[in-house]
């Protein structure tokens, strides 16, 4: 027996076999539809469709999210393209980060630097000579304090190539 698959129900929205959610709407008065998009969640398709029907069929239409109405962009004119274009920046209001990779590992997620984490990180270079050494006193044990470089490896002459 096959299992059900819960399928938001969204007016003006269908589901493709491949997985992606459509929106259209039939212009008022006419046999002919505009396409509203392609998307990758339900959701943005019923948004596109809001836009839509409040444009074309006016404040008494079937919506899909009626208490967002007021915060759908406007369509410029009846004009198709127009229509379309509102239709889509108030999907993309809906779209939603991907959380894992097609091989279903976490996607790594891009975090902003404030200024001051920055001059920070810029104040402290890791290729700074006083860094190392002080990094060599810690693996010997002792605060850094003149050259202590010799006591990490005796072995080993070292020249500064910042002097």
């Amino acid at each position: 027996m096959k299992e059900q698959e819960t399928v938001p129900a969204y007016i003006g929205v269908r589901k493709r076999k491949w997985g992606k959610w459509v929106s259209e709407i039939r212009e008022p008065g006419k046999k002919t539809r505009i396409w509203l998009g392609s998307y990758e969640f339900a959701e943005m398709a019923a948004a596109a469709y809001d836009v839509a029907a409040l444009h074309l069929k006016g404040p008494s239409a079937r919506l899909n999210f009626p208490e967002l109405s007021n915060s759908f962009p406007k369509p410029v004119s009846s004009n198709a393209e127009d229509v379309q274009l509102a239709a889509q920046q108030a999907a993309m209001r809906f779209k939603r980060p991907k959380q894992e990779a097609a091989g279903g590992g976490v996607v790594p997620v891009r975090v902003g630097l404030s200024p001051s984490q920055i001059q920070a990180i810029n104040e402290s270079p890791l290729d700074s000579p006083k860094m190392w050494m002080s990094e060599c006193a810690l693996l010997v044990g002792e605060p850094y304090g003149g050259n202590q470089l010799e006591e990490c490896d005796d072995d080993i002459d070292y020249y500064s190539i910042w002097d």
